[in-house]
């Protein structure tokens, strides 16, 4: 597996796209392998794999199947090192593709590594710890300028939740960034399309939601009310998604 990382690695800190290109489709066939069924993770390119089975059935294995998995746990082992932690070389590589010219073509790669890199999150919890350090999170930032494509700015949407995920202290490098501000003004842009207005919508519900988190990181969590005044200064009516968010509970959890 190093040595499939260590491969992966080399190209996407190319700077050549198509070797880039290659580099996430390896790492991307290393967590198909882990994370789906033997059948499926076999499955040609020329095929997409849906989500779901053709009888219905789930088309990834169960989160108890992935953490027994000797693969996964690997991987896992692996990703604590500096030297095969797939999300630092992502970033890296995000970095490099936000200094290439803009076109549809690094638009692409850079979808593809956000993709890859909101997956790698979730796979490994203990990698957001790279978000409280502002280097990291400006590039996130930066991603969802008006600049950028929709579906560039979406996908960096869905990274950032994986990043401040039951993390308050990378939340609070995102609002001593003035995360809030960026997002709260993307969300008023009227060149901002409808579809992410409603994951910017989300994204404010997800970060109303109360903190916890275990040991030291207790000092730094704060409340839906704390939350409301720092959101409130760049945006009007937040205690009418305050107030949604304890009557309906999208996210099942009570505020």
């Amino acid at each position: 597996m190093d040595a499939l990382l260590s491969l992966s690695f080399d190209n996407i800190s190319s700077k050549d796209a198509s070797k880039i290109r290659k580099g996430i489709r390896q790492i991307e066939g290393l967590l198909a392998q882990i994370c789906l069924p033997r059948s499926r993770s076999r499955t040609s390119d020329k095929s997409r794999i849906s989500s779901r089975g053709e009888n219905g059935e789930s088309a990834t294995k169960g989160l108890a199947e992935v953490t027994e998995d000797p693969a996964f746990r690997e991987f896992f082992r692996l990703q604590e090192g500096f030297e095969w932690n797939v999300s630092t070389r992502l970033m890296s590589c995000l970095e490099t593709l936000l200094g290439m010219p803009s076109n549809d073509q690094s638009n692409q790669l850079i979808f593809a590594a956000l993709d890859l890199l909101q997956g790698v999150l979730l796979l490994h919890p203990p990698s957001r710890s790279l978000f409280r350090r502002e280097i990291y999170m400006n590039i996130i930032l930066d991603l969802l300028d008006a600049a950028n494509p929709p579906a560039v700015q979406s996908q960096a949407l869905l990274v950032l939740v994986s990043a401040l995920l039951a993390t308050p202290q990378n939340t609070r490098t995102f609002e001593d960034m003035d995360g809030l501000l960026t997002v709260a003004s993307l969300f008023k842009s009227r060149g901002t399309t409808r579809e992410l207005k409603l994951k910017l919508l989300e994204f404010f519900y997800f970060y109303l939601m109360p903190e916890t988190a275990p040991g030291s990181q207790n000092a730094a969590a704060k409340s839906t009310e704390d939350k409301q005044r720092q959101l409130g200064k760049y945006l009007n009516n937040v205690s009418d998604l305050v107030q949604d968010l304890r009557e309906n509970a999208p996210f099942a959890i009570a505020v």
